[in-house]
């Protein structure tokens, strides 16, 4: 089972959620919190696998609470589920170590999909905000060229291309003939030269820096 502890300040879009996830026979709602203070309070008690996090909220927003969940306990996963698409938003949430920015209007079947995808380190993010991020970073490409010290090779820039569609090191695994370790070992490497710590900031880098194909986020 995925524990998830869900966190919003409204009352109605919390009982939304829980009725949601309910339907999932893999996922179990372990707790709820109205403000990031509480999520935290509860992780020690509820040992969550996944926060939903809302970003907007009272006493501590989303994005201070993400950052001190990923401090304080680095295996409990946090997804992003607000309204909020504004650059802001989204560079902050992932800077403070979000897996994943899904908006309130993803369909039910993806938000449970992106929960099970997130807790075997699949990263998810929203159309919409994959191609704000695109938006935002198009007019420095030009005058801001790929670092030299990033030095891709062909295998490397292949696996960054599938780990920023979603895909996990298994599917990477599989549909470049490789193993799951050998494809684990290029992940690490690709992190390293990055200079990120996960598959979700590697893909914002990538997209920052045209090391994957645009056209997938459009």
């Amino acid at each position: 089972m995925i524990r998830v502890l869900i966190c919003d300040d409204q009352m109605i879009v919390c009982e939304g959620l829980e009725r949601i996830l309910g339907t999932a026979s893999d996922i179990e709602v372990v707790g709820i919190a109205h403000n990031g203070q509480e999520a935290l309070d509860l992780i020690p008690t509820t040992k969550p696998d996944l926060v939903l996090m809302d970003l907007k909220m009272p006493v501590m927003n989303g994005i201070i609470a993400t950052r001190k969940i990923r401090e304080q306990d680095s295996e409990v996963y946090v997804l992003v589920l607000t309204t909020y698409d504004d650059d802001e938003w989204v560079f902050d949430a992932i800077r403070a170590g979000a897996s994943g920015y899904l908006l309130k209007d993803t369909p039910p079947a993806e938000l449970i999909k992106a929960i099970n995808g997130t807790v075997t380190g699949q990263s998810f993010v929203d159309p919409n905000v994959a191609g704000k991020i695109l938006s935002g970073y198009a007019s420095t490409n030009a005058s801001q060229a790929q670092p030299t010290h990033y030095n891709f090779s062909e295998r490397e820039t292949q696996i960054l291309q599938l780990l920023s569609q979603g895909l996990s090191n298994a599917d990477i695994a599989q549909q470049l003939y490789l193993t799951e370790g050998t494809v684990r070992n290029y992940t690490s490497e690709i992190f390293k030269k990055l200079g990120v710590n996960d598959r979700t900031q590697a893909a914002v880098v990538a997209l920052r820096y045209g090391l994957v194909d645009h056209d997938l986020y459009s």
